[in-house]
């Protein structure tokens, strides 16, 4: 085939871009098969290098994939487990490709476990299946740390896990639920399976705008969910004039006293600022969940879980007719790791780790003229003239980075597996700045141009 396109840039990048735009527009389809390297080369007059180069970006890029003598072709849907914002955020299997695109921790920065393991009893002993499903002794470490007093405390498999079941005691088919946007994907393809009705709240460097609150209230949701640390992906946090003045608003609006209100504390550990919650307020209304998965490690599966009687109860009973417990052998190992010395400072000098890599990245990006506010956590949202081209020009370089799309409520559908897009329009991606462990500067200098490329 001979492709229906103009390539005014004949670089690797812009050929790369051309392609994308092709794909994105539906000109090529999943499966389409490229024409191969030297018959482009041919056409545009460059080198087959030039072209292959192009190629490599793509695939990093998650646009085409190559099949060896059998040529490359338009990446077709897969990964049919992830729901449709996650699509295109599954990262690199390239290993020589820069992954800032995870949100995940650096596993190098995660506290050692084989010590932890090495104090509890390695016996998968399960006791009585109606005990208490949270160990005392970590319940009571847990109660001493948490930001306000709260009725009672829980644990379960992860911080999305806990929320799911929460919204799914509180939210009825047809409800509409407040949720931050930008926000995290997984809450909005929540809400979707839920059938609720997602109302967006707008950001500012402090979180959430009261007066977005307000209007999101009156339209009655039945629950509102807030990241008040290192909110992902701004990287904003939630000053406690800012929790104050949004529990203000829940209490001045008609019925907000019915209104649940979920905290998704994902990265406290490692955030640099003060835990804040809305629980000191409105200690009725609030489940707060502080994840361990960023500061002691994802595979551990553990969230605690912390709110009024009468909605964590039913939480606990729900998962009684499910898992039942979180296994009590990794929560005795996260009790260690919250207690002991070592493992506690392991996640303070993790913490301060990544506030130096992103104070480099961003202080970096200042320098060419990017000023964004300095995020908390391990994230940052960049501003992009076109989201595609911002992918493309990054993967040609080896760097990989999330689409904005996801993030947004009401963001539009990923194109075959690859990026989550929004054809040229103007956006962001997500940027893992806590996984830049050098050369800030040369990668500042890569999102720059990448911000301002354009298909």
């Amino acid at each position: 085939m001979r492709l229906p396109a103009d390539f005014p840039d004949r670089s690797p990048q812009g050929i790369a871009a051309v392609i994308a735009r092709l794909v994105t527009d539906g000109v090529l389809a999943p499966g389409d098969r490229l024409p191969t390297v030297r018959e482009i080369a041919a056409d545009l007059g460059v080198s087959p290098a030039t072209v292959s180069s192009a190629w490599q970006a793509l695939a990093r890029a998650g646009v085409v994939v190559s099949r060896g003598r059998a040529g490359s072709f338009v990446r077709a849907p897969r990964r049919d487990w992830l729901t449709r914002r996650l699509q295109g955020l599954a990262g690199p299997v390239d290993p020589a490709v820069l992954d800032l695109s995870s949100g995940t921790p650096d596993p190098a920065l995660l506290p050692a476990l084989g010590d932890a393991f090495a104090r509890v009893s390695l016996r998968a002993d399960a006791g009585r299946y109606h005990d208490l499903p949270v160990l005392p002794e970590l319940a009571a470490v847990l109660e001493a740390s948490w930001p306000a007093r709260t009725e009672t405390i829980t644990v379960v498999d992860g911080a999305l896990d806990g929320i799911s079941r929460v919204l799914g005691q509180v939210v009825r088919f047809g409800d509409r639920v407040a949720v931050e946007s930008p926000g995290f994907p997984y809450f909005f393809d929540l809400l979707d399976a839920l059938g609720a009705e997602a109302v967006p709240l707008e950001l500012d460097d402090e979180g959430v705008v009261p007066a977005s609150l307000t209007r999101a209230l009156a339209q009655h949701p039945s629950a509102v969910i807030l990241q008040p640390r290192a909110q992902n992906p701004t990287g904003a946090s939630m000053t406690t004039r800012r929790a104050q003045q949004l529990a203000g608003a829940v209490r001045a609006a008609r019925d907000g006293d019915r209104v649940i209100l979920v905290e998704d504390d994902h990265s406290g550990m490692i955030a640099m600022a003060p835990d804040v919650t809305l629980g000191r307020w409105l200690p009725d209304q609030v489940v707060h969940v502080r994840s361990f998965s960023k500061s002691h490690g994802p595979d551990l599966r553990i969230a605690a879980l912390g709110g009024p009687r009468r909605v964590v109860d039913r939480v606990i009973a729900r998962r009684m007719l499910g898992p039942g417990w979180t296994s009590r052998l990794l929560q005795a190992v996260l009790l260690d790791m919250l207690t002991r010395t070592e493992a506690v400072e392991a996640v303070r000098a993790a913490r301060l780790t990544y506030r130096d890599r992103q104070e480099a990245l961003v202080g970096a990006l200042r320098r060419h003229g990017i000023a964004l506010p300095p995020p908390d956590g391990i994230n940052l949202w960049l501003p992009v003239a076109d989201e595609r081209a911002a992918h493309v020009h990054l993967a040609a370089v080896g760097i990989a980075v999330a689409a904005g799309g996801p993030f947004l409520a009401g963001g539009a559908a990923p194109d075959a597996d690859g990026p989550y897009v929004d054809g040229a329009a103007p956006g962001f991606v997500r940027v893992t700045g806590g996984l830049v462990t050098r050369g800030a500067a040369a990668v500042a200098a890569e999102l720059v141009a990448a911000s301002r490329a354009t298909g």
